[in-house]
């Protein structure tokens, strides 16, 4: 009897031991950095940048607006869990303003955007009063956004330092060549036909940046419904200029784009459904359109092939 008690009680100090290693492993795991962005466009300049060597999470996957998103209790988990929040700033996530409010408190938390000098940046109404936060249109602004993220995760870990910047710099290089990809392909649509019409304004910067008139039916917010006003006059601008195609969004509703397409045509001008642009979030993960080059030149292709 003693013997079975001295035999369990190894077998039950062997099964502790084991656990406790385990336990251990899962803590020594736990150690890497644990980032947590809100866009698919901020969750790539991080993964540029850090590699393997952190954790990163992006709250708002393929087709979410960032404009209308409200954390759900699985992100507020991952914002408490995390050691670092990057968020685009000027207002893009309105909604979540009150969260980021209450965390700041207790950890580091950087709006990525709101670091570029304030001169670059577009108003984004007609008194001026917002700012566009849409800055990743503009491949040279957001070349200065990583940047900045590099700089930032250098000092969050600091015998990481070195290893972060040169990503981050590797990364910015990919970005130089591919502004101006861009600006080449925008450049060979007739200047006449180089307009773009979109669900909603999210691409002032990058018609000021690669020279293409743009007009959203909508504000630089989705939080707002578009009037009949906003589609009439909209319908004139296209009637009257010929325009050839219009374009929908990923994570945009494309019931008000349609009611355009609808008064050109009883305006008897056919405009055409150009194709759906990545505006506010990226494509699916594991595809070229799910990172931030992809998604760019993804644009870039339906915008040249639809108004050649």
């Amino acid at each position: 009897m003693n013997i079975s008690k001295k035999i369990q009680g190894l077998i039950l100090l062997f099964l502790a031991t084991i656990t406790l290693g385990c336990g251990g492993n899962e803590k020594e795991s736990s150690n890497r950095l644990k980032v947590v962005t809100t866009t698919g466009m901020l969750g790539d300049a991080v993964r540029n940048i850090v590699g393997d060597s952190a954790e990163v999470v992006s709250l708002m996957g393929p087709g979410v607006d960032p404009h209308l998103y409200k954390a759900t209790q699985g992100d507020l988990t991952q914002l408490n869990r995390a050691d670092l929040i990057i968020y685009n700033g000027l207002f893009l996530e309105g909604k979540m303003g009150d969260v980021f409010s209450r965390l700041q408190r207790t950890k580091p938390i950087v709006a990525a955007a709101e670091n570029l000098d304030s001169t670059f940046l577009l108003s984004g109404d007609a008194i001026g009063k917002a700012i566009d936060p849409h800055v990743w249109f503009d491949v040279s602004l957001w070349r200065q956004v990583v940047l900045h993220l590099g700089e930032v995760l250098a000092e969050q870990s600091p015998e990481l330092a070195e290893y972060f910047q040169d990503n981050a710099k590797q990364y910015a290089e990919q970005l130089v060549a591919l502004d101006e990809e861009v600006a080449t392909a925008i450049a060979t649509i007739p200047e006449g036909q180089r307009v773009l019409i979109t669900a909603h304004d999210a691409f002032g910067y990058f018609g000021n940046r690669y020279q293409i008139e743009v007009e959203g039916l909508q504000g630089i917010s989705t939080l707002s419904e578009p009037g009949i006003r906003d589609v009439t006059e909209l319908v004139d601008l296209i009637t009257e200029r010929k325009i050839k195609a219009v374009f929908v969004e990923t994570s945009v509703s494309d019931k008000s784009i349609q009611a355009v397409v609808t008064g050109c045509r009883e305006r008897g001008h056919e405009v055409s459904i150009g194709g759906s642009l990545f505006s506010d979030a990226m494509g699916a993960e594991d595809t070229p359109e799910g990172t931030y080059p992809g998604m760019v030149r993804s644009n870039v292709r339906i915008i040249v092939d639809a108004l050649h």
